[in-house]
């Protein structure tokens, strides 16, 4: 793990070094209730806090994003996400900004006029991080239901677009 945090920070920092903005996209961490689509006792969309594992997972991220010169964060309306971004933010002082998970397109819009020139970390969930990489212009991608452990950077350079998964 200690050699992904390495290529991620030298990664982050070659692209900082020609002033492009990167996004880091990482899904929320692992569920109490285990998984997706589990409906609430009155019917309502679930919006479970994070497991054990879920909680480690999210004090992981904080130890390899910690120098990764993140300026943003950025996560859905869910608990799980929030909870995920925690550690992070704590760690580098840093607000959570919560948004809509429906508005892809929007969340770019914002980013890219709020953070031009900055890396910024974007907690969101298997159906919507694959929507996101395509508003900021990457390729398409599929997440699993049971996939936590991805970690995707989009990268411009030089005008093309680069998304590498970890």
């Amino acid at each position: 793990m200690r050699g992904i945090a390495a290529a991620i920070v030298a990664l982050l920092m070659s692209a900082t070094a020609v002033a492009q903005q990167t996004v880091i996209f990482v899904r929320h961490a692992e569920r109490a209730d285990g998984g997706a689509g589990t409906p609430s006792m009155t019917g309502a969309p679930a919006d479970p806090l994070l497991s054990a594992a879920g909680e480690a997972r999210a004090a992981k991220l904080a130890t390899m994003l910690a120098d990764a010169g993140i300026k943003g964060i950025y996560t859905s309306e869910f608990k799980r996400t929030q909870d995920t971004a925690k550690p992070l933010a704590s760690k580098l002082g840093l607000s959570i900004e919560v948004v809509p998970s429906k508005d892809a397109a929007g969340l770019a819009a914002k980013i890219k006029a709020a953070h031009p020139r900055d890396s910024v970390l974007i907690i969101g969930h298997s159906n919507t991080i694959p929507e996101l990489i395509r508003a900021f212009g990457g390729p398409e991608i599929k997440i699993a239901d049971d996939e936590y452990s991805g970690i995707y950077i989009l990268t411009p350079s030089t005008g093309v677009i680069t998304l590498i998964r970890y």
